[in-house]
């Protein structure tokens, strides 16, 4: 009798730990890495959202596509996290989605603090180190990049850049004038003096501008969308614009909704489809 009632309390210790481990295993997750960057001396964390099923137990191949997604001014790595239903979102998806941190440094090699080096950063640091962290797919059809208002004008900036890196680029309400505005400290600290040449160089209408027409095919595919009631609607406007003049392909929404987070909340959905209809799936 004593023999049954231990088989019986094992089978149900293995019978929750299966359980456990089922519901473990197939659970969206949150890290933090507390990545030490060369480049900007200092700490700069990130957030990674892990899909269903990244296990090294259960699925050690293989290798998903990565969503970074930028935060926008006065933000940081955790906003998205904390403000949104964005882990939940993700659990629809079989991708990471990477938050970085970026200050208030506009994702720009600052023109007056030498070690705010925020684009190299991402370029350089940010997307070696998740590459080498995490399973993902290591080329452009694995690489979507996003953001909300200064994060918007960051993603819509390394995709003008840097168009070998990404397959979508997406702004949610986009600081897009930041290159000509001077009523802001971090922009004058970001870009410098009026007519600088890194507030040239970092000019999102004169990149589009000057865009070589036989690489418009090389670019990421952009996705814009703004709320009616956003104080950045017309510069969006001018923007899209630009791109309808330069036969730049690309997807334009106009919303209910201003500057604000449940404007973004609803709006990171459609840019967590479009990342996973425009990146190649999970590879085997």
């Amino acid at each position: 009798m004593k023999r049954v009632r231990l088989f019986v309390l094992l089978f149900a210790l293995l019978v929750a730990l299966a359980a456990y481990y089922y519901r473990t295993a197939n659970a969206v997750r949150v890290e933090v890495v507390r990545f030490n960057s060369n480049l900007i001396g200092r700490s700069m964390p990130y957030s990674v959202v892990l899909p269903r099923g990244y296990s090294l137990f259960t699925s050690r191949k293989t290798r998903y596509p990565v969503l970074y997604l930028l935060h926008g001014w006065s933000e940081h790595y955790d906003g998205w996290l904390a403000n949104t239903g964005l882990l939940q979102y993700a659990s629809d998806y079989q991708l990471i989605v990477v938050t970085p941190e970026g200050g208030n440094g506009w994702y720009t090699n600052s023109a007056t603090v030498p070690s705010d080096r925020y684009e190299t950063y991402v370029v350089q640091e940010l997307i070696k180190d998740v590459e080498t962290r995490y399973r993902t797919v290591q080329n452009r059809r694995g690489r979507a990049i996003a953001g909300n208002s200064m994060g918007g004008y960051g993603a819509l900036k390394f995709a003008l850049k840097y168009p070998e890196m990404f397959t979508l680029a997406a702004s949610m309400s986009g600081a897009l004038d930041a290159p000509a505005r001077t009523d802001d400290a971090s922009i004058n600290q970001a870009l410098g003096p009026p007519n600088s040449e890194v507030r040239e160089a970092n000019d999102l209408q004169r990149r589009v501008r000057e865009f070589p027409p036989e690489r418009v095919p090389l670019l990421p595919y952009l996705y814009l969308d703004c709320g009616l009631a956003d104080p950045w609607l017309e510069t969006n406007r001018t923007f899209i614009n630009l791109l309808l003049e330069r036969k730049i392909p690309h997807e334009y929404r106009q919303l209910p909704g201003g500057h604000i987070w449940p404007y973004w909340d609803k709006q990171v959905r459609e840019v967590l489809r479009l990342a996973a209809e425009r990146m190649v799936p999970p590879e085997h």
